[in-house]
């Protein structure tokens, strides 16, 4: 068949590379705008697979114009396939192809549509999660299931190296379910919207650590939001205004300590700092003050006099109990 890879981001890679080990013709490449483009600067692993197989490239602003939809039709295309792209396809676009398009989603539909799929599946603790296939519509994600595969989440996968395998997965049932559209074996299995949940955009507000949450759900919250927004919170100390502090590794601790708000420094000394959370406590074993490195705890403790009795929490924190604001 006359493929057309539709991707922009690093999700979409490994799927365009196996699409070259096929015997499938990749006619074009639809990827997203060059933005302020330098020369001499890499462009991006999408668009250098591009190059080196000699693929010609659209990347138009508008990918629904009437003039990209033309674009689109002259390259007679038997399928559309669509991965990270970063533009909704209307349902003018998806008729410019034979067969029209197919998407690959980072999660198990209907569960998580949206953007962020792997980090609120980790956010929300899920243990399990996996890829879709699904025959596009005009509406988001929404489209039936035509493929899917599952996989565990490991205990300490971030939401980087969650990606980097189900990218990996994907690319797999991706060519499969090309070869199955081929051969005209499709099932395809409506979704039930009774069962969507939503996975929107990050926004760097997300970022922000609630320390009323157990301390499990907390090194979840850490682990979803990588490489950005990152976790964050306030240090708010005896003096001087509140310090913004990014969080680097945690670990959930089981005892809460008794006496305690969520929030509170429980422990600040060589290489251990312990926070109070709605259950259990957070060990942090690494922070990166604003505009500087990541630090070790110990590194970071030698240079900053965080004290049991500290309040950790957001920017503008709720008044101190007297008897640790007097001491």
């Amino acid at each position: 068949m006359r493929l057309v890879m539709m991707g922009t981001g690093p999700f979409a890679v490994p799927t365009f590379r196996k699409l070259y080990e096929t015997d499938h013709t990749v006619v074009a490449l639809v990827t997203g705008p060059l933005k302020d483009h330098r020369p001499g600067v890499a462009v991006g692993p999408m668009r250098d697979l591009a190059h080196e197989h000699l693929t010609p490239i659209f990347d138009p602003e508008d990918i629904n114009s009437p003039e990209s939809q033309v674009s689109l039709a002259a390259m007679e295309a038997d399928l559309l396939v669509v991965c990270d792209y970063g533009q909704i396809l209307s349902a003018a676009v998806l008729g410019t192809a034979r067969l029209g398009g197919i998407n690959l989603h980072a999660s198990l539909l209907p569960k998580y549509r949206g953007a962020a799929p792997i980090n609120w599946a980790i956010y929300h603790g899920e243990t399990e999660t996996g890829v879709s296939v699904i025959h596009m519509t005009p509406a988001v994600d929404a489209g039936p299931i035509i493929a899917q595969a599952s996989t565990p989440i490991r205990p300490d996968e971030t939401a980087v190296e969650l990606e980097a395998r189900l990218a990996e997965i994907g690319a797999w049932l991706m060519v499969r379910a090309i070869d199955t559209l081929q051969e005209g074996h499709v099932e395809a299995i409506p979704q039930d919207p009774a069962q969507a949940s939503k996975a929107p955009r990050l926004k760097k507000s997300d970022g922000l650590i609630d320390w009323n949450r157990p301390a499990a759900a907390i090194r979840n919250h850490v682990r979803a939001m990588e490489p950005w927004p990152k976790t964050f919170t306030f240090w708010h100390r005896e003096s001087g205004p509140p310090v913004r502090l990014i969080l680097g590794p945690v670990s959930a601790l089981p005892r809460t300590p008794k006496g305690v708000g969520p929030g509170t420094v429980v422990e600040a000394a060589r290489d251990r700092l312990v926070v109070a959370a709605g259950e259990g406590a957070v060990l942090i074993q690494g922070v990166q003050p604003a505009g500087k490195r990541l630090l070790s705890t110990r590194e970071f403790l030698n240079g900053h006099r965080v004290r049991p009795g500290d309040r950790f929490g957001p920017e503008q924190a709720p008044a101190m109990p007297l008897s640790i604001a007097s001491r």
